[in-house]
């Protein structure tokens, strides 16, 4: 394997847009754009959000923590691209992984159990 960054590109887009094709093909889907947006176009629902979870669990080797379920993670092939690159530690992926996990200032910010 190379690691050229056109075959990364093509390591993770392309596997994920094959999921994306097989799990819209009832709704007529016959070509997904890498910044069409899969979750307003309603090209994923909420379960395909779920299966999309475990198909990138079983294609990659990540695990997919609950803080990282946010919609920018999910909505287009670049982002999945950049959160997937993120997630393995590998550079050239475009966004950055977004979560829900509270911030260190907040936190310090509750109060200790006396």
């Amino acid at each position: 394997m190379t690691n050229n960054s056109e075959n990364s590109v093509l390591e993770v887009k392309e596997p994920t847009r094959a999921f994306v094709l097989e799990y819209a093909a009832g709704k007529g889907l016959t070509e997904v754009k890498d910044d069409e947006n899969l979750l307003t176009s309603n090209i994923i629902d909420s379960l395909g959000s779920f299966r999309m979870i475990a198909f990138l669990e079983e294609t990659f080797p990540l695990t997919i923590e609950d803080t990282d379920m946010v919609p920018e993670n999910f909505q287009t092939l670049n982002a999945i691209e950049g959160f997937v690159f993120a997630k393995l530690g590998k550079t050239g992926g475009e966004a950055e992984v977004f979560t829900d996990a509270p911030l260190p200032a907040e936190e310090a910010a509750e109060p200790a159990m006396a």
